[in-house]
């Protein structure tokens, strides 16, 4: 059986403390989180990674 792998910076503690933060978490509190989310002036989106630096730049740009 193979060892379970974090992402950088992350251990098994900090994953159970978020796990335990959305299993008590309520049905209002969970619509008031993804309502916040929404009203956010960012957007989260996959981009290729061959065009990661290309959007760097017309953020930095953007930016400017």
């Amino acid at each position: 059986m193979s060892k379970n792998k974090f992402p950088l910076g992350w251990d098994e503690g900090k994953m159970k403390k978020v796990l335990a933060h959305y299993n008590e978490q309520t049905e209002e509190e969970a619509v008031a989180e993804d309502e916040a989310g929404v009203e956010s002036s960012e957007t989260v989106m996959k981009i290729p990674h061959d065009l990661v630096s290309t959007v760097r730049e017309l953020i930095a740009r953007h930016q400017r």
